[in-house]
């Protein structure tokens, strides 16, 4: 006879077959603005313990021939610098050997030609051990023309796709909002068209004061951030006239649930690496932030459909063992290391709260005039920490009138390397509601 047991039953087994992942889902090459080979960035990440990655250049898929001209050396900060080539070009073909280094001579140009990632995945990929994902980092921008009474406003908008089929142009606009917009519509008819599993995340809304909070909350579509970036022009701790990224993200998830019904936004931790030989603050170094995701496979259909389930949490060092999210409930377990401390912050809005804002004051235009966004500085009523608990293990059990709760952990160890100097190394873990996971 066939017993059928309990939903809850069936749900903790389908989470025990899943298993954790990590992986970098924003990454630069040389086809775009990274100093080094593909190849070479995906083998630091597979040998540095990663199971999956994205290297989601600028407005371009790695696809097809693409040939890459060594131009003559620069000095560059007192160090001569031949971008792909020199040393770089050395330790390519240490690796890989002049069999797969292909090079030629165009009339006087030295090019190395630029492998697709179809033809260089065969090198790496190892099923259930290592994984590429095509990406893209769809880059556009909002510009509004100056007038008698105002500068010129603009900045950046930077998404990146995860495992789209087709490129996506970058478009610019009037505001944020419709850039992101069209990109999300665009990426979402796409998905729609082929059936493969996609999604996209705002890069970085600090970098360059390109978009505001109040800009991302409005995106229907916008179901993930990064609330941390690796990349020194990134204020993920914001400052005077900008909002951290964790602000930011309470905001987003306030005035959404709040206001316009739009549903939870995730965070993610990533990289932006660009810089792979020298390994200093100031750089764009790999190994600063990723993403821990619970998949029961190692596809890109099961770490996308678990990454829209916010079934992983983001990272720059803080290992969790466990991370239970069901409504009205989030615990934590932390993997601890030797001689480390934890303090598990359980952070999130009330109803009722205090809708009171301030306009910060705007930065001053940079060279060419073109003025950033104001940022809005909220009350301690948004995102205020709920609970804090010191050791492994910390849960939340909801007293019944918070619209989220989230979970930051933060260690006592120094991160190697931050983006910025004075890092501890932390992990996010994705907020839960009342009534769902």
């Amino acid at each position: 006879m066939l017993t059928l047991l309990p939903l809850l039953a069936v749900e903790l087994l389908a989470a025990e077959a899943a298993r954790w992942f990590k992986g970098n889902l924003h990454t630069h090459s040389l086809w775009s603005d990274g100093d080094d080979y593909p190849e070479m960035i995906a083998d630091w990440y597979k040998r540095n313990g990663y199971q999956f990655l994205g290297i989601s250049d600028h407005n371009v898929l790695q696809e097809g021939g693409k040939w890459f001209e060594l131009k003559q050396p620069v000095s560059l900060k007192g160090e001569v610098v031949q971008r792909g080539g020199g040393a770089v070009l050395e330790k390519y073909l240490a690796r890989f050997g002049p069999d797969w280094v292909e090079q030629r001579m165009t009339g006087a140009k030295r090019e190395v030609r630029l492998k697709p990632l179809a033809e260089y995945r065969s090198l790496l990929e190892d099923a259930g051990k290592f994984l590429m994902i095509p990406a893209e980092e769809v880059t556009g921008a909002w510009k509004v023309a100056r007038t008698e009474t105002s500068p010129e406003r603009g900045g950046p908008v930077h998404i990146n796709a995860i495992n789209l089929r087709d490129l996506l142009p970058g478009h610019t606009g009037a505001s944020a909002v419709e850039v992101m917009r069209r990109t999300l519509d665009e990426l979402h008819a796409q998905r729609e068209r082929t059936g493969q599993p996609m999604f996209a995340h705002l890069n970085h809304p600090n970098f360059r004061s390109g978009v505001t909070a109040e800009d991302i909350l409005q995106v229907e579509r916008q179901r993930f951030f990064e609330v941390y970036n690796g990349h020194p022009g990134v204020v993920n701790d914001g400052d005077a006239l900008h909002l951290s990224m964790d602000a930011m993200w309470d905001v987003v998830l306030t005035f959404r649930l709040a206001d316009l019904k739009l549903g939870l936004v995730w965070g993610i931790g990533t990289d932006d690496s660009h810089h792979y030989h020298r390994i200093a603050l100031g750089q764009s170094n790999t190994g600063r932030g990723w993403v821990m995701v619970r998949a029961r496979h190692l596809t890109a259909e099961s770490i996308v459909r678990a990454m829209e389930d916010g079934d992983f949490y983001a990272s720059t060092g803080v290992t969790l063992a466990d991370v239970r999210r069901t409504p009205g409930r989030l615990s934590v377990e932390i993997q601890p290391e030797p001689g480390v401390t934890y303090v598990t912050r359980f952070i999130g809005t009330r109803r009722g709260f205090d809708r009171a804002s301030v306009e910060l004051a705007p930065p001053a235009p940079p060279k060419g005039g073109v003025r950033t966004v104001q940022h809005r500085r909220y009350s301690a009523d948004v995102g205020a920490v709920l609970a804090e608990v010191a050791g492994p293990r910390a849960e939340y059990v909801f007293k019944g009138d918070e619209l989220y709760v989230r979970a930051k952990v933060i260690s006592s160890k120094p991160k190697a390397n931050g983006s910025v100097a004075g890092e501890f190394e932390t992990a996010w873990v994705q907020p839960v509601t009342g009534s769902t996971p």
